[in-house]
């Protein structure tokens, strides 16, 4: 984002960006853990193509663009698949009206997780209406939701599926108005259109799509992760104590020990059960050398050698290793059957955003044929857009064929765990766990 920047590309990288014909075109400065600047390398440069290397024309792209005790919805249930929720629309919290204008000589205040968004994207969307952007970031929704009760004035905001029921029943998040989106009905998988947890997409739009597994180099790790009988076992392995990292989010790290345990329900609500997985995270807590959402660059830079990970962080981090290492060396476990985490993000607009207009119109630019494919070039999240088909990932080199198993394809939805929307009680449980194993592994 604009906070951020990778290290330096490979030397054949850069061989082939200058074979390209793009040339050395240096790029926007973005700060690292490590002070390296970089011309243009292999992440730009396929941010850059990406509509034409997924057989997007110009004419195709001319068509498109809280912590645990929050309370939930009042007057509806939990989303879930076999019941799904249409969230209400409230009289004091109406959809802006059709066929607003833009309001001008705006500053765009875009509210979303750390390294999310190509600073570039958003600021030619912002060139385009006269505008500014401003990115702010955060680490996780603990971290968020506070902040966005707190009032601060927002344009846009990503967020996870298992809050949106919260955000609407707070009336943090205002409805949607579609008149501004099409590219919603145009270009997204279509389930997206009327999903389980927000029928009629009344209050988010999908961003990414993605899976949660487990990350590591495989010249630093002597064990063979993917051919483990139980591989969520290696995060207690003692032989990587202090090289382990898990993500930073309580919904990701029980959900782990949960399956480690053979326990699917990733959205428990029973005591016992989550009392069982305290008990076991403690046993790993002395194991972990940090909690964080950097896979990307945790894991090329050697500072861990296993982390729990996103599956776009795992695409990206070959972007992120230093010039000569070969990213090569990296791998990625999921469960070949399917049934491990797997998820989507949305984007909304706060009720109390300034520039709602301006808002939509950006969520519709990043749901754009084009757009989406040039943000998934450099971020490494994939949108789940019809057009960008999961076979052309691999072949036209966005994703190593050694990785392709990031590639999140809509199956995945069916077979997999997602983590849903918890009742008050349920998610004070999942909180009060969080805590004890964050003060272990704080004191480990």
């Amino acid at each position: 984002m604009l906070a951020k920047s990778s290290v330096s590309s490979r030397c054949e990288l850069r061989n082939a960006l200058a074979n390209s014909g793009v040339g050395e075109e240096t790029v926007p400065e973005r700060e690292v853990r490590m002070p390296a600047k970089r011309t243009v390398g292999r992440r730009e440069f396929l941010a850059k193509t990406a509509a034409a290397s997924l057989g997007l024309s110009t004419a195709a792209a001319a068509l498109a663009a809280c912590a645990g005790e929050s309370r939930v919805p009042s007057g509806f249930g939990l989303a879930r698949p076999d019941s799904p929720v249409t969230l209400p629309i409230y009289d004091d919290n109406p959809p802006i009206a059709d066929g607003l204008e833009p309001e001008r000589d705006a500053t765009l205040r875009i509210y979303n997780w750390e390294e999310y968004l190509w600073a570039r994207v958003a600021e030619d969307f912002a060139q385009k209406y006269g505008a500014r952007v401003e990115i702010v970031n955060f680490d996780n929704m603990d971290e968020a939701l506070p902040r966005l009760r707190s009032g601060d004035e927002f344009d846009v905001f990503f967020h996870r599926t298992d809050v949106v029921g919260r955000l609407a029943a707070s009336k943090l998040l205002q409805p949607l108005n579609h008149s501004y989106v099409p590219n919603l009905s145009r270009n997204v998988w279509p389930v997206y259109l009327n999903p389980f947890y927000d029928q009629g997409a009344r209050y988010g739009v999908p961003y990414t799509v993605y899976t949660t597994g487990i990350a590591w180099r495989v010249d630093r790790v002597k064990d063979d992760i993917a051919a483990l009988n139980n591989p969520y076992e290696i995060f207690w392995d003692p032989s990587y104590q202090g090289k382990v990292h898990l993500l930073d989010d309580y919904r990701e790290v029980i959900s782990m020990a949960l399956l480690k345990q053979g326990i699917t329900d990733v959205n428990t609500s029973d005591p016992d059960t989550l009392r069982k997985v305290s008990r076991d995270l403690a046993t790993l807590a002395g194991n972990v050398g940090a909690l964080d959402i950097d896979a990307y660059s945790d894991l090329p830079q050697g500072e861990s050698w296993i982390h729990q990970a996103y599956s776009g962080d795992v695409i990206a981090a070959q972007y992120y290793f230093p010039e000569g290492e070969d990213p090569s060396v990296m791998r990625y476990w999921f469960p070949p059957d399917g049934t491990g985490v797997v998820a989507n993000d949305c984007i909304g607009v706060p009720r109390k955003a300034r520039h709602p207009v301006l808002a939509h119109l950006f969520i519709n630019y990043l749901l754009d044929n084009t757009v989406a494919a040039r943000n998934f070039g450099w971020n490494g999240y994939q949108p789940p857009q019809i057009q960008l088909e999961p076979s052309l990932l691999v072949a036209e080199g966005y994703v190593p064929p050694l990785i392709k198993n990031t590639i999140t394809r809509r199956q995945a939805f069916n077979s997999g765990f997602m983590p849903m929307e918890l009742s008050p009680r349920t998610d004070s449980l999942w909180h009060s766990t969080w805590k004890a194993f964050k003060t272990d592994v704080a004191v480990a």
